[in-house]
């Protein structure tokens, strides 16, 4: 992707998500509207409202892409073959939403040929606005990011859940490690991106909506970001779930992928 392209393709995504950042504000004062999806999960009228409007400002924007939200039915013959694809989870950390709490975003990317090639990730109620795209640029609030430079595992901040860091990540003794978590994917990621934590680990099936914005982001901010075996993540599959993931600045990358290429592979079991 060119330089003016991926620059065309992030002023959109960011007016985009500051939009949709403005609506979401505007609905989470109000009472809000819950239902339960089929597999459990809750749903509100906030991420159906921001999913309308950015899929009226973006397909509207950008026609011939295809398509893949969190809040729209999936239409594989859509997006197959489609040379780019928009990705998103129009609320990323709807129950954090629901609990008032401040840790949901916006999260909005861009895959083509099976890569992430440019991501969006706006938290609504802080305003921070994350935005990348590899061998572009990567910023927060417009000034630029970049990973951790950490090269050591001992002390390193890592967003990983506790229990299963303990149970699959760092199977056998190793260093001492700070856990944090975020109760959004999307902002995990970006934090990372931000130097804000060293590592972001995911375990089992993830949605591919949720992270292809930000792996953008942190591999536009010198990062690395595969799968826990250390194998490139490929987007836009007929399933669309990636195994797990591990992101990380290139040097510490391979350090946490010595301890979660132990871990079981969802796959295997599919």
């Amino acid at each position: 992707m060119t330089l003016q392209s991926a620059a065309s393709e992030l002023a959109l995504l960011e007016t985009a998500a500051r939009d949709a950042g403005a609506l979401a504000r505007e609905l989470i004062g109000k009472p809000l509207e819950i239902v339960s999806k089929r597999d459990g999960s809750p749903v509100t009228n906030v991420d159906r409202a921001v999913n309308a409007l950015l899929a009226e400002r973006l397909q509207s924007a950008r026609p011939d892409y295809g398509w893949l939200s969190e809040e729209t039915p999936d239409d594989y013959a859509q997006r197959r073959g489609k040379a780019r694809v928009f990705m998103l989870d129009p609320i990323d950390g709807t129950v954090a939403l629901i609990r008032k709490i401040p840790e949901f975003t916006i999260s909005i990317g861009i895959v083509a040929d099976g890569r992430a090639i440019a991501g969006v990730i706006h938290n609504p109620v802080t305003e921070e606005m994350f935005v990348g795209a590899p061998g572009h640029s990567a910023t927060l609030d417009g000034a630029p990011i970049r990973v951790s430079e950490r090269s050591d595992l001992l002390g390193a901040r890592v967003f990983a859940p506790k229990n299963r860091a303990a149970e699959a990540l760092w199977r056998s003794p190793g260093p001492s490690l700070e856990f944090s978590q975020r109760r959004s994917i999307a902002y995990r990621l970006a934090a990372t991106a931000a130097a804000q934590a060293d590592a972001a680990t995911l375990f089992g099936f993830k949605h591919e909506w949720d992270v292809a914005a930000g792996a953008a982001i942190v591999a536009a901010a010198g990062g690395a970001v595969s799968d826990l075996w250390g194998e490139p993540l490929v987007f836009n599959q007929v399933s669309p779930k990636i195994p797990g993931l591990a992101a990380a600045g290139a040097r510490l990358h391979p350090l946490i992928i010595e301890r979660t290429s132990g871990s079981p592979d969802p796959r295997a079991a599919s």
